[in-house]
């Protein structure tokens, strides 16, 4: 993978295709995209990326791509580690597993035997699942909130495929549909020409640049991230902050305090839709999972408590976090739009 100012441009030596895949435009315009990548024809991708006894970690180094047909379900009711957003009808899908980054408090290495892309190339599935729950949702008078990059980061894949674009243009005549795109991707400008929705939510996660460069690996940079915040701004799109997980380590305080700061003074505090602030939460068997395969992470090796299954930090580190940003915001943000997820 190779890294510029602009983008990520990602070199896939080798694209698996199901035989099923081959018919779908995403293939077609993945495969056009790629013309230089090895083809290799696959029945199931399922025997290739679930196979046991892979290095996550070695794999990241060469990532490769596989273009699959996604079999039911293809809508996911949200859990209780995910942040809601006070939706009642809260669900996320899956258009693609797994992230072209490499966050290493990513709970990703520990759902995946395998570092490798999967994109689902079969949109109209996944987008009638959506329309059929529309019509059946728990909650008939409440919006339908649907997080459309839980198990990757979809607007970092938009200089290759336009997954994105195509969900946003699919919910401007959906009037009980709202989208969530998680993000820490700097390329929103290949959106720019879009109209803003009130529907669409753009939620920024935002590092100090000594965790960005420590612990996110080949995220774009504490800069970049906060110019295509303001594009987006001054485009009239909604946009969420979502400072999660904060980090806990030796002078955090310093540094999120100065990440803050640098927060109030370039954005128009205003304008931001809301905050979220969460710490480091792992399910216990993702935690004991990545902690074998990657030995090198110190994110693995700190004092975290257990509870109810979920590894995290002490309620002490917890108390400290909200204190700071609490106290630095408070000036700023309303408090109704900061939400805390520790």
């Amino acid at each position: 993978m190779i890294k510029s100012d602009n983008t990520f441009l990602p070199d896939f030596s080798h694209i698996y295709v199901e035989s099923d895949a081959k018919k779908y435009n995403l293939t077609r315009e993945c495969l056009d995209r790629f013309s230089k990548a090895n083809i290799i024809e696959i029945s199931d991708y399922k025997s290739f990326f679930n196979r046991n006894n892979q290095d996550f970690q070695t794999q990241k180094n060469s990532i490769k791509l596989i273009l699959a047909v996604k079999k039911p379900p293809f809508i996911y009711k949200g859990t209780d580690i995910l942040q809601d957003g006070g939706f009642r009808n809260f669900y996320y899908n899956t258009p693609i597993l797994n992230c072209l980054y490499n966050c290493d408090y990513c709970f990703l290495q520990g759902m995946y035997s395998s570092a490798n892309i999967v994109i689902f190339v079969n949109q109209k599935d996944m987008e009638n699942a959506v329309e059929k729950e529309l019509s059946i949702r728990l909650y008939p008078n409440d919006p339908l909130m649907l997080s459309i990059s839980y198990n990757t980061d979809l607007m970092a894949f938009e200089n290759i495929l336009p997954i994105t674009r195509s969900w946003i243009n699919f919910s401007k005549n959906k009037s009980d549909l709202r989208l969530e795109v998680r993000t820490k991707s700097a390329l929103f400008n290949s959106l720019s020409d879009l109209t803003p929705s009130e529907k669409i939510l753009f939620s920024w996660t935002l590092s100090p640049e000594r965790v960005v460069t420590n612990n996110e690996f080949n995220t774009p940079t504490l800069e970049r991230r906060i110019s295509a915040i303001r594009l987006a701004i001054k485009k009239g799109w909604k946009v969420r902050l979502c400072f999660d997980p904060v980090i806990i380590y030796d002078n955090w305080e310093k540094d999120y305090g100065e990440l803050l700061n640098k927060i109030i003074t370039l954005l128009d505090c205003n304008n931001i839709y809301d905050i979220t602030v969460g710490v480091f939460r792992m399910g216990q068997d993702y935690f004991q999972r990545i902690r074998k395969s990657n030995p090198h992470s110190l994110e693995y090796y700190k004092d975290y408590v257990e509870k109810n299954k979920i590894v995290t930090v002490s309620q002490d580190d917890r108390d400290r976090v909200k204190t700071l940003f609490a106290n630095k915001l408070k000036d700023y943000i309303a408090d109704d739009k900061i939400h805390f997820w520790i």
